[in-house]
C-alpha cells in the first residue's frame, strides 16, 4: 500500500509538472484567444442566444483549448440556449478529408443536426437550407491566400443571408502568415470565380473577418455583419507565435508553416510542369521534376538575391502525380528569415530560373493547359500571368511589377477594415 500511495504521487507531481509547464509556455507564447473563445461571453453572447443558428464551420472551428466548435454549439442547444438548426461543410469537407476538388455530400452529425454541404450539387445554401435561420456563425482556419475557397464559402453565404435578412457572425480567427505579407497579382473581375471571388492581392494580409468586412463594404453585400474579433493577436505573428495548436486545414496544409508555402508553389504546380510535393511529406516545399539537374537549379535560384530563403538541393521520388515513382532532381525550399520570406517572390523566381534553364519543357507545359487554361487564369486572376510566362524571357520584374498600381490601391483601400486591435504598436 506505501509503495502504491509512493508511486500514484509521484504521478501527480509529474501531472503538475507538465500541466505548468504547459501554462507557463501558453504564457510565454502569450496565447491567442479566437473568436469562438469569445462568443460565448457575456459581450457577445446576444448574437446567438435564444436564436436559430446555423454554422459554417469544419474540423479546425476549435477554440484555444481544442473544444470544436461544433461540440459547443451542440452543447448550447442541448442546455436550451440557441437551437442548432443545421451546420454548413466546406470545400475538404465537415471532418477534412476530402481531396481538393472533390465533391462533399450531404449527412448528419451524430446528434442528428442535418450537415449541409456547399462544395457539391451548390456552394451556395439554398433557401431550402436557410428557411428558419436567425443567424449563421462562421468559424473556419483560413490560411490568407486568396485562391483557398474557404473565404468564398463565406462570401456566398453572406450574399444569400443578405437576401433573406439572417444575420451573419464572423468568429475571427489568425491570418497564419501574419498580417504583412500584402502581394501578388490581383483578381480582374471577368475572372472572378470560386477560386478568387474578391479583388484582393493574392497574399491579402488580412483576417478573414477583416477579409469578410471588405467584402461586405466594397462589394455593397449589405449583409447585417459582426465580426468577434480576436484577443491578443498582432499583425507581427506568424501561427506558431499565438500558442495556438494548429488543425490542418485540408491534406496538403498539415502545418503551421504550410500556409508560407501554397502561395510559394501553388500556381507554379498547375502548370504540371513540375513535382511541388502535393500528396507527399513535403507539399508546396519542393520542386522537382526527372530532368533537373539540382546543383544547377540550386545554385541558379540562390544567386536571385531573396532574402529569407535558401533552395537546398534535392532528390526524391513523388507519391503522386505524372512523376509518381520516377526519381526527379530539384530543390527543397527552406526559410531562413520568416520577416524576410515573401512566398509571392519565391514563385516568381522559380517560374524566372525555371523558363531561363528549361525553354522547351516550360513552353510545352504552357501549351498544354488545354481546357485547365481557364481555371489558370482563375487561380491567377487574370490571363496577365499567363501572357507574361508565356511572351517574357526574363519574367521575374515582369511579374513583380505586374499589376503595382491595382494593388497600391488595394492597399490603401483595405487600411480602413484593418482592425485596430491586431496593431503592432
Amino acid at each position: 500500500m506505501f509503495e502504491e500511495g509512493c508511486f500514484q504521487m509521484i504521478v501527480a507531481c509529474y501531472r503538475f509538472c507538465f500541466l505548468y509547464c504547459l501554462a507557463v509556455s501558453g504564457l510565454l507564447l502569450g496565447r491567442v484567444e479566437v473568436g469562438i473563445d469569445r462568443l460565448f461571453q457575456p459581450e457577445y453572447l446576444a448574437l446567438v442566444e435564444n436564436k436559430k443558428v446555423g454554422i459554417i464551420t469544419n474540423q479546425t472551428g476549435v477554440n484555444s483549448h481544442l473544444e470544436g466548435t461544433l461540440d459547443l454549439f451542440e452543447r448550447q442547444h442541448a442546455a436550451g440556449k440557441l437551437s442548432l438548426v443545421c451546420v454548413f461543410a466546406p470545400e475538404h469537407g465537415l471532418t477534412g478529408e476530402e481531396y481538393a476538388g472533390d465533391n462533399v455530400m450531404d449527412q448528419k452529425t451524430g446528434k442528428g443536426i442535418p450537415v449541409y454541404s456547399l462544395h457539391g450539387a451548390t456552394r451556395r445554401p439554398t433557401a431550402q437550407m436557410l428557411k428558419g435561420l436567425d443567424v449563421i456563425v462562421y468559424d473556419i482556419q483560413d490560411i490568407g491566400c486568396r485562391s483557398y475557397t474557404f473565404a468564398s464559402t463565406l462570401f456566398y453565404a453572406m450574399e444569400e443571408a443578405a437576401k433573406k435578412g439572417i444575420d451573419v457572425v464572423v468568429l475571427d480567427r489568425p491570418n497564419p502568415m501574419g498580417g504583412k505579407i500584402a502581394d501578388g497579382p490581383m483578381l480582374d473581375n471577368r475572372y472572378r470565380s470560386f477560386v478568387g471571388y474578391v479583388n484582393v492581392a493574392y497574399c491579402h494580409g488580412m483576417t478573414i473577418g477583416e477579409l469578410s468586412e471588405f467584402f461586405n463594404g466594397e462589394y455593397k453585400v449589405g449583409c447585417n455583419l459582426t465580426v468577434v474579433p480576436m484577443k491578443g493577436w498582432k499583425r507581427g505573428m506568424r501561427f506558431e507565435e499565438t500558442g495556438l495548436a494548429w488543425i490542418p486545414t485540408s491534406p496538403n496544409i498539415p502545418e503551421p508553416s504550410s500556409p508560407f508555402f501554397y502561395p510559394a508553389t501553388g500556381i507554379l504546380g498547375e502548370l504540371q510542369l513540375v513535382s511541388t510535393g502535393i500528396g507527399g511529406s513535403l507539399p508546396f516545399k519542393i520542386v522537382v521534376a526527372p530532368w533537373i539537374d539540382r546543383k544547377g537549379l540550386a545554385r541558379r535560384l540562390n544567386q536571385g538575391g531573396l532574402e529569407g530563403v535558401h533552395f537546398q538541393e534535392t532528390r526524391v521520388k513523388p507519391y503522386t502525380g505524372k512523376n509518381a515513382a520516377k526519381l526527379c532532381e530539384g530543390v527543397l525550399i527552406i526559410p531562413t528569415d520568416w520577416n524576410r520570406f515573401n512566398p509571392i517572390r519565391v514563385q516568381y523566381l522559380l517560374f524566372d530560373v525555371l523558363k531561363q534553364m528549361y525553354p522547351k519543357q516550360f513552353r510545352q507545359a504552357l501549351l498544354g493547359l488545354g481546357k485547365q487554361l481557364e481555371f489558370f487564369h482563375r487561380v491567377c486572376g487574370s490571363p496577365a500571368v499567363y501572357e507574361i510566362l508565356l511572351q517574357e524571357d526574363h519574367l521575374y520584374q515582369k511579374l513583380v511589377t505586374l499589376h503595382t498600381e491595382e494593388r497600391h490601391t488595394f492597399l490603401k483601400l483595405r487600411q480602413k477594415y484593418l482592425n485596430p486591435l491586431y496593431s503592432d504598436g
